[in-house]
């Protein structure tokens, strides 16, 4: 398309002026040392054992802000330095079990940390957005006090700096703000949409390895692939969602197949659709955002063993820091191996990941990261799930063993998933900032090892007969957009726009290959004979669909307590597929508006009110009986809800929902083998979440969900049907307690339940899954810079079960009771 190529020169062209603009600017001077904080201060003694820092509270004074360190006994500050525009403070003889850091404050106060430094020592970082602070050390009852307040800005020096690296800066179970709600830094307490984050703490305390395990306290979605298949789909509000993902608020939908998590700081979860910000990957039921771990800004080096049952092992390692004295230059190294089974009879697996990224500020107004990972999956090449009769339904020769896996002895299929990409942010000025982002990432399958597939049960009930798929393909996207964002003021009235467009390239390589018949097997007797009869081949297909979006938003603050949110986008899309045998072309354009209006009212400070009004759009690929191209399916939600703190580290939201589903094919009853556009289905519910912390140590995150997804309209499936693997009731809870002082202090243990109601495997409704409840613990040791955990899944080994993609034949288990040790160490 002759306006993609137009889009991406500009972007491109864009981008290499913002670097060459920033490379020119003087880069800051190196850290000076200063004089000590205070006079006052007496003269430091060693003592035997460290003073043991039980919390951190950062509280605002009229002066500027208050920096409480929480001991029993009395801190001492030794050494001061500025670096930039941060005054570090190092404290000797002293400990700290959970970091801390906190981002703006207060204005003028950019960041404030608190880590751990080898040979007892804690260092407390204040960075300003202008200047360095003016503290002042104060002696409590309990602890030490820092009292900051705003130090003058050096004229000579550039202009404000901002913290836009901001790896390891979540604490706790509660996080305050996320960006895919707006694509801009905005509260969550302040967007009219139900977004859910699973910090990164959770998914340490859980020891999470993959996106559908950190997603299992999240309200209201469900997982429709078998855990030993290393892919991540799922159902969220009801529907089906198999490409809303985004990776650090870039849309990459490859990252659902066989994606390393290893390197995850978080995942946002955004209910509902989200077209407005992020086109067709704003998925009518929900968009998954996987923040990775970012360049940090001081040394950091961990390295952890884990070790469970079914032979699975793995090492990882985590390295980051600066490259300069300046701190201008940031680096961060994550890579891994795994080696496992599952509980699946011949299904041994490995994989190698490796994830580097660099910042540089190129400027004290132009940061740019660059950042890349690949992860290589080696995997059986065989479909799992197992048939209902002898899972589910009984079946009159008995029950199907849960290891059975009816692919058996298969070749190893090595699955290529990667990326490489750069963010460049240029700030004008305090209110005005542009940002390019750029993404390469593919998915190659093309090791081409032959796929045993499940086809049908025999009469007898016992003969499952198989078939097999023999292929390779390569799907790569490229995606490029610069964002616009800036704040200010009419008439009083307060706005953060956004003017944004994209580029987006999706390509399918298919490189065809061949189908057959395989060898049946007894399912209570297995013995596998894998001769294969081809009986079918493919010269396959090059699919090219290309995207360019165009959109705006408005963040309006009419009243310090009444917010509005108003945005639109178009998108103008085509694909082209040329098919290797026929030597045939297919073209497809369309278009598409998608509108999101939200009003936010807050009452009081800690609550807000909410509604609002979105859509989505998916384009449908296809003819119908007239030659006519198919329109977008299209999404349309009402939505609305409270979203309240209870106290300061704990929030819960609730949300309502109607969401719609139109242009649905079905079949044309009038023209056999045709489509038509008229089918419409509609989920309605409510969820809850909560999360943060009870007390000091006690944590909690857990949600609810009521979901009624039905069909209104089809040619086919009955009105009134429920939709797959769409639960009415889903409940998830985990907590956590760390002894927080005494000889057993690090010491933490955790327990949660995760239920998952009755639901249909089919849209037909032919089957129903039982509903299940599965319990999970945890028990953890951290002191210093050393961690170790023992974590424990299905605790009591309840059968469960997930639909294998809508299947009303075929059926995944779940895991088994397993466990999981793993011990970390920073140096």
């Amino acid at each position: 398309m002759a306006m993609s190529q137009l889009w991406v020169t500009v972007q491109c062209v864009l981008a290499l002026s913002l670097l060459g603009a920033a490379i020119n600017v003087e880069i800051p001077a190196r850290a000076q040392e200063v004089p000590q904080l205070s006079e006052e201060q007496p003269a430091t003694t060693v003592e035997a054992s460290p003073v043991q820092i039980t919390g951190v509270r950062v509280e605002t004074t009229e002066a500027g802000l208050q920096v409480v360190l929480e001991t029993a006994n009395a801190l001492k500050v030794t050494e001061t330095r500025i670096v930039g525009n941060a005054l570090i403070a190092e404290i000797p003889n002293a400990a700290i079990a959970r970091e801390f850091s906190q981002i703006d404050p207060i204005e003028g106060i950019a960041l404030v940390r608190v880590t751990s430094l080898p040979d007892s020592q804690v260092q407390v970082a204040i960075t300003g957005t202008d200047a360095p602070p003016v503290v002042e050390v104060r002696s409590l009852a309990q602890g030490l006090g820092l009292a900051v307040t705003l130090g003058e800005a050096d004229t000579a020096q550039d202009d404000a700096i901002e913290i836009l690296v901001t790896g390891e800066q979540e604490e706790g179970y509660r996080v305050p703000d996320a960006s895919v709600g707006t694509r801009t830094d905005t509260p969550l307490r302040d967007i009219p949409q139900s977004i859910q984050v699973i910090p990164q703490q959770v998914l340490e305390d859980r020891q999470a390895r993959s996106i559908t395990e950190g997603l299992e306290n999240a309200a209201g979605i469900t997982s429709v692939v078998s855990p030993a298949s290393g892919r991540d789909y799922f159902t969220i509000r009801g529907f089906e969602n198999y490409g809303g993902f985004l990776l650090n608020g870039v849309p990459d939908p490859q990252i659902a197949n066989d994606a390393s998590f290893v390197n995850a700081e978080r995942v946002e979860i955004l209910r509902g659709p989200a077209a407005t910000l992020y086109g067709e990957v704003g998925s009518l039921s929900g968009t998954i955002n996987v923040v990775t771990r970012q360049p940090l800004d001081y040394p950091f080096y961990e390295v952890s063993l884990s070790a469970g049952n079914y032979n699975d092992y793995q090492g990882t390692f985590d390295f980051s820091g600066p490259l300069d004295e300046s701190g201008t230059a940031l680096y961060r190294l994550i890579g891994s191996y795994r080696s496992f089974d599952t509980f699946l009879d011949f299904n041994e697996s490995n994989e190698i990941f490796i994830a580097p990224s660099l910042a540089l500020k190129l400027s004290s107004n132009t940061d740019l990261i660059l950042e890349g990972d690949v992860n290589f999956f080696n995997q059986p090449n065989g479909q799992t799930s197992q048939p209902i009769l002898g899972t589910v339904l009984e079946n009159p020769n008995g029950e199907v063993s849960r290891n059975f896996n009816p692919a058996g002895p298969s070749e190893q299929d090595l699955e290529i998933n990667g990326r490489v990409g750069y963010r460049l942010e240029h700030r004008f000025n305090e209110d005005w900032k542009l940002r390019n982002t750029f993404r390469y990432s593919f998915y190659d399958d093309t090791d081409d090892p032959i796929l045993f597939i499940n086809d049908s049960l025999a009469d007898d009930d016992r003969t499952l007969n198989r078939g097999f798929l023999r292929g390779s393909a390569y799907y790569d996207t490229f995606y490029l957009d610069t964002d616009l964002i800036g704040t200010f003021s009419t008439g009083g009235i307060d706005h953060q726009l956004l003017l944004g467009a994209s580029f987006t390239s999706n390509r399918i390589n298919d490189f065809g290959g061949e189908s057959g018949n395989a060898p049946p097997v007894d399912i209570f007797d297995p013995v596998f004979d894998q001769t294969v009869t081809v009986t079918e081949q493919s010269e396959g297909s090059f699919t090219t669909r290309n995207t360019v979006g165009v959109y705006i938003q408005d963040q309006i603050t009419i009243l310090d307590n009444l917010k509005l949110l108003l945005g639109g986008r178009v998108d103008f899309f085509g694909e082209t597929s040329d098919d290797r045998f026929t030597n045939e072309e297919t073209n497809q354009s369309e278009t598409a508006f998608s509108p999101r209006v939200g009003i936010v009212y807050q009452p009081v400070a800690s609550v807000s009110l909410y509604a609002s009004y979105a859509r989505s759009f998916v384009p449908t690929i296809g003819r119908s009986a007239g030659d006519e191209t198919f329109s977008p399916e299209r999404g349309t939600q009402y939505e609305i809800g409270i979203k309240t703190d209870i106290t300061d580290q704990l929030s819960a939201n609730l949300a309502l929902y109607d969401l719609t589903r139109s242009n649905v094919t079905t079949p044309d009853p009038e023209n056999p083998g045709f489509s038509v556009q008229t089918g419409r289905q509609r989920s309605r519910g409510v969820e809850l979440d909560i999360s943060g912390e009870i007390s000091p140590g006690w944590n909690i995150i857990g949600g609810y969900a009521y979901t009624d997804a039905r069909v209104l309209e089809d040619n086919e499936i009955p009105e009134g049907n429920r939709l797959f693997s769409a639960p009415e009731h889903t409940f998830s809870l985990w907590t956590t307690y760390r002894i927080q002082d005494g000889d057993l202090q690090g010491l933490g243990f955790g327990v949660g339940v995760y239920y998952l109601g009755e639901r249909w495997a089919d849209i037909a409704n032919t089957v129903e899954l039982p509903s299940f409840l599965r319990t999970d613990a945890a028990i953890f040791y951290e002191r210093d810079r050393f961690r170790a955990a023992l974590n424990f899944r299905n605790l009591f080994d309840v059968e469960n079960y997930t639909s294998d993609y809508g299947s009303g034949t075929f059926v995944n288990r779940g895991a088994p009771f397993t466990v999981l040790g793993t011990v970390s160490w920073q140096f």
